[in-house]
C-alpha cells in the first residue's frame, strides 16, 4: 500500500490528491494546522504539519504560498518527499525535477529543463527547452516560459503570463496574470501589463 500525506487541506491539495491517486497512492491523508478542517476532497485530515515527520508515509506540500511551502518542506525529511506528475503531462526524457515538485494535468516541460524542489507546474502551463527554475517556483495555470528562461527561487508566474525566450527573473518576483515579460527582471517585486512593468 502506498501512503501519502499532503500538508495543506485546500483546493490545491485536492488537485494533488487526485494526481497522487493516478500515481498509484491508495492511502491518502491530509495534515493541516487549522484544527477546524476535518476533511479535504473526501480524504481525512489526521493532524497538523508538525506531525509529518512521524508518519509512515510519503509527503508533499499542498500549499500555494512559496514562503510557507518552503518553511514546511525544509522541516520534513527530504528522503520522504514525493514528486508527482499527472499522467496527461508531457515531459521530455531528460527533464530533471526536484523533490516535492508537482506537475499538473496538461503541462508540458521540454528538453533540457531543470526544475527545482517544491515547485508547482500548474495545469496547461509550459516550460520550454533549457529553462532553469529555482526552488519553490510556481508556474500558474496556462502560463508559458519560452526557451532558455531562468526563474529565481520563490517566484510566482501568474495565470496566462508569458515570459519571452532568454529572459532571467530574479528570486521572489510576482508576475501578474496575463503579463508579458520581454526584459530581464533584476529587482524583486510585482510586475504586470504588456509589456510588464514593476508596480511595487
Amino acid at each position: 500500500m502506498k501512503k501519502l500525506a499532503i500538508i495543506g487541506a485546500s483546493g490545491h491539495g485536492k488537485v494533488i490528491a487526485d494526481i497522487a491517486k493516478k500515481n498509484g497512492y491508495t492511502d491518502i491523508v491530509f495534515l493541516d494546522d487549522n484544527d477546524d478542517i476535518r476533511e479535504c476532497g473526501g480524504y481525512s485530515v489526521i493532524g497538523q504539519s508538525s506531525e509529518a515527520g512521524h508518519l509512515d508515509a510519503d509527503l508533499i506540500i499542498g500549499i500555494g504560498n512559496a514562503d510557507i511551502r518552503k518553511r514546511i518542506q525544509e522541516s520534513v525529511p527530504k528522503e520522504r518527499l514525493a514528486t508527482l506528475i499527472h499522467p496527461s503531462a508531457v515531459l521530455a526524457e531528460d527533464v530533471v525535477l526536484g523533490a516535492g515538485t508537482v506537475v499538473m494535468a496538461g503541462a508540458v516541460i521540454n528538453s533540457g529543463a531543470r526544475i527545482g524542489s517544491g515547485c508547482i507546474i500548474n495545469t496547461c502551463s509550459s516550460v520550454d527547452h533549457d529553462c532553469i527554475l529555482g526552488d519553490y517556483v510556481h508556474i500558474a495555470v496556462g502560463s508559458h516560459l519560452c526557451g532558455t528562461v531562468v526563474v529565481g527561487s520563490q517566484t510566482w508566474v501568474g495565470a496566462g503570463a508569458i515570459v519571452s525566450n532568454n529572459i532571467s527573473l530574479c528570486p521572489s518576483c510576482m508576475i501578474g496574470t496575463g503579463a508579458v515579460i520581454v526584459k530581464n527582471i533584476d529587482i524583486a517585486g510585482t510586475y504586470t501589463g504588456i509589456p510588464a512593468k514593476r508596480i511595487r
